[in-house]
């Protein structure tokens, strides 16, 4: 066959190929596609120059939050409708390309619309999210972002699967066998999630709460999620515990039910001090640390009479459980200057050694 040969019969096939798409009004269906386009833009411009100045001029922060969400998602629905409305023109496009296509142009709505939300829910904080955490605590706000970003996976699976007409019976059919498969191989994974459950419910503890746990590790909550819980230590490092270990262990919460804590001082005064004069040196250095916490009231006790020293201890309160090593250490250099200043003497074991001179009993028998 000469090159001449092989030229025609590709002629031929491309003059039977623009036949059979001539057939289909091309033209017609692009601009169709073009006018939902326009609608599209004029969409945009009407959400952004019109619906969001409104939004901003409320005093209500959730309509703004909510413009922003739906604003790009309407805006490709519209023209993806278009290719919709083209494939839906007679003829229709052939099998199985009548039903492919729509259901390809209604999985992109799908996934514009899923992508959307749960990259608007992933970026929410406690910036953007402000007017919400003034009505929600921080940890229930966390606990539902995260369930929600589940739901919505969850949900955008199934409806695809709908889309697509997939037989959803034998799946649900076969829930309880794949339950038991999935319970066995992610037992830790359940065990955490259930576990973060538990203590959404409890609320033993929430995010800005500094907690002790039994096992000695202690700082500040700085995330709940569905698996873990996040603890800042005071050294600055991130400290994640499953919640299957947080559900069952000792927690103590140092922020609850006050967010105030109370540090306990002790200190030693000599057996010939004047206790009156110790008890007021001691308020004074209290009503003098501006970081202390006004109520309660600082409070001094006697507590026993020791070895060497009558034991006092000063008891005061501050605002926040992380603040408590810090005025530990101002308030016992404040009790140092003061002992000082009004001659307080602060003992210290000591010992007094007597040596006892005696003569030798051979010398005196020569004598």
């Amino acid at each position: 066959m000469d090159f001449g040969t092989i030229q025609e019969i590709f002629k031929t096939q491309i003059s039977y190929f623009l036949h059979e798409l001539s057939q289909y009004h091309l033209g017609q269906r692009f601009l169709l596609i073009f006018f939902y386009g326009v609608l599209a833009k004029i969409a945009d411009l009407f959400i952004d120059h019109l619906l969001l100045r409104v939004a901003t001029r409320t005093r209500f922060k959730a309509d703004e939050q909510i413009m922003e969400i739906i604003h790009r998602p309407i805006c490709w629905s519209i023209f993806l409708l278009g290719f919709t409305h083209a494939c839906l023109i007679a003829p229709v496009p052939p099998p199985p390309w009548d039903m492919v296509l729509p259901n390809i142009i209604k999985t992109l709505i799908l996934l514009v619309w899923w992508g959307s939300l749960i990259r608007e829910i992933t970026a929410m904080n406690e910036n953007n999210m402000s007017w919400v955490l003034k009505k929600m605590d921080r940890t229930h706000f966390y606990m539902l972002k995260n369930i929600s970003r589940i739901v919505i996976l969850f949900t955008g699976i199934l409806w695809g699967l709908v889309i697509w007409k997939v037989n959803l019976t034998p799946l649900f059919a076969s829930a309880g066998i794949i339950g038991i498969a999935i319970a066995l191989a992610a037992k830790d994974t359940l065990a955490n999630f259930f576990g973060g459950i538990a203590l959404f419910v409890d609320a033993a503890y929430k995010v800005g709460d500094y907690i002790i746990l039994d096992s000695g590790e202690r700082g500040e909550v700085v995330e709940v999620g569905i698996r873990s819980t996040k603890i800042k230590t005071r050294d600055d490092i991130l400290v994640t515990v499953p919640n299957s270990i947080m559900s069952t262990t000792k927690i103590i919460n140092q922020s609850a039910p006050e967010p105030r804590y109370r540090i306990r001082i002790d200190v030693g005064v000599g057996y010939d001090s004047n206790l009156r004069q110790v008890e007021k040196a001691l308020l004074k250095v209290a009503t003098e640390n501006h970081a202390l916490a006004k109520k309660p009231e600082p409070r001094v006790r006697v507590r026993r009479f020791a070895e060497s020293a009558i034991q006092f201890q000063l008891l005061v309160w501050v605002q926040d459980p992380r603040h408590r090593g810090r005025e530990t250490h101002n308030l016992l250099k404040m009790i140092h200057i003061a002992f000082q200043e009004q001659k307080i003497e602060i003992p210290f074991p000591q010992r007094d050694v007597y040596l006892k001179k005696v003569e030798d009993s051979g010398s005196k028998a020569e004598g």
